[in-house]
């Protein structure tokens, strides 16, 4: 799984989504997006088929500072793989699939609330 280099370095709120990307930070995405405490990477996942242990590689290399990850599905909400739950338990991460506006709005709660917080999120339409 190709993680790019982040686009911002450290932790920034999301300002908007949707139209295949999001935008952060006085900045566009167009993509999916990894949000963790070392900053806000391109994703190449594009839907929750892909979802594996891989594609969250970065987010297990940071788990000592991640309580929280949201996972944001796309439009509808989709349960992630059981393997992948359990691999996050393992990881002491409760993992959180929502949809992405869901998981968006609420990264930024928790976010502004300065919690150990992280997400991934499959870009929409």
């Amino acid at each position: 799984m190709e993680i790019r280099d982040a686009h911002f370095p450290g932790r920034a709120p999301l300002d908007a989504y949707g139209n295949g990307g999001f935008r952060f930070a006085d900045m566009s995405h167009r993509g999916s997006l990894l949000c963790i405490p070392s900053g806000i990477y391109g994703w190449a996942v594009t839907e929750p088929a892909d979802f594996s242990e891989d594609a969250f590689q970065k987010v297990f290399e940071e788990q000592a500072d991640i309580e929280v990850l949201l996972v944001g599905t796309g439009r509808e909400l989709c349960p992630l793989p059981a393997f992948l739950k359990e691999r996050f338990r393992e990881a002491g991460i409760l993992a959180d699939p929502m949809s992405t506006g869901a998981a968006v709005r609420t990264y930024n709660v928790l976010l502004s609330e300065d919690r150990a917080v992280a997400t991934a999120l499959l870009a929409v339409d």
